[in-house]
């Protein structure tokens, strides 16, 4: 099923809206909502009829086997499929209530919204603070930024993601030099200053140790509230305990979502049930 299902714990400043009987419940605004979204690589399809809605301000988990098309959802969420010329895509993706597909939008403005991260860190060849101001010196391209202006920027991106204390006294070092966990931390910082809505995590922990994986889920945990966020993974544990919604994809079709909590307790589809208790994937 691709309903989201029932509203959850972590409606974060959903508006309230009127009952039949005159109550007031809370609706959690759409970060992210697809309506018939396929896509093609070339003559192969890898997403059908792909119907979601993802809740602003919470965590949802993407979970499924390899080749499943999770990744290809998130890469879709921001464009970046579109610079494989054999990519084909029919329906809708609609981020924050725009159509991010519709032939006038602006890639930039796009990015800006949607910052992603990958499986693997990827910081920028430049200094730790080079690599925090990297993408608010692209968005504000030709605005004066006073150094102290820059450096308040720096220290709050880096307080964000609990790096600062690790980091203050060596701003000028290479970014290349940290530990992996603190390159994945650093990447997520360096998103920050753009002051994007939605952050996609395509397996942010897969090259991190378990202290690693700890420190990072504890950041996601952080950031959640302040931003909506995507993540895909194939650690069922890391989504059961660091996930308020769950969709479970198979063969390029959502077949549930739903709280995390009741997509692993009680999936309401048998395979869904199936893959939580490794019986394939």
């Amino acid at each position: 099923m691709a309903d989201s299902g029932p509203d959850t714990r972590a409606d974060v400043g959903a508006p309230a809206a009127a009952t039949e009987e005159g109550a007031a419940v809370s609706v959690a605004p759409l970060a992210i909502e697809t309506r018939e979204f396929n896509l093609w690589y070339g003559t192969f399809q890898a997403l059908f009829d792909v119907d979601l809605k993802i809740k602003s301000g919470i965590i949802t988990s993407m979970i499924g086997p390899s080749g499943c098309g999770k990744s290809t959802f998130l890469r879709s969420c921001n464009r970046i499929n579109e610079r494989l010329g054999y990519v084909r895509t029919t329906g809708t993706i609609d981020i924050m209530g725009h159509d991010v597909l519709a032939d006038d939008v602006e890639l930039l403005q796009v990015r800006k919204q949607i910052g992603m991260v990958f499986q693997r860190p990827n910081p920028l060849p430049l200094s730790i603070r080079d690599n925090v101001l990297f993408g608010h010196r692209i968005h504000h391209a030709g605005e004066k930024v006073s150094k102290s202006d820059e450096g308040e920027i720096v220290e709050k991106a880096l307080r964000d993601v609990l790096l600062w204390d690790e980091v203050k006294d060596d701003l000028g070092g290479p970014a290349t030099g940290l530990p992996l966990e603190a390159q994945q931390k650093l990447c997520i910082a360096r998103l920050l200053p753009v002051k994007p809505a939605i952050l996609l995590m395509d397996e942010p922990c897969s090259a991190l140790d378990p202290k690693g994986t700890e420190a990072v889920e504890e950041l996601i945990w952080e950031l959640r509230g302040d931003y909506t966020i995507l993540i895909v993974t194939h650690n069922m544990a890391q989504a059961r305990r660091a996930s308020d919604e769950c969709v479970f994809m198979l063969l390029g079709k959502v077949i549930e979502h739903g709280l995390t909590e009741d997509v692993f307790l009680s999936p309401e589809d048998p395979q869904t049930s199936d893959y939580i208790e490794g019986r394939y994937g």
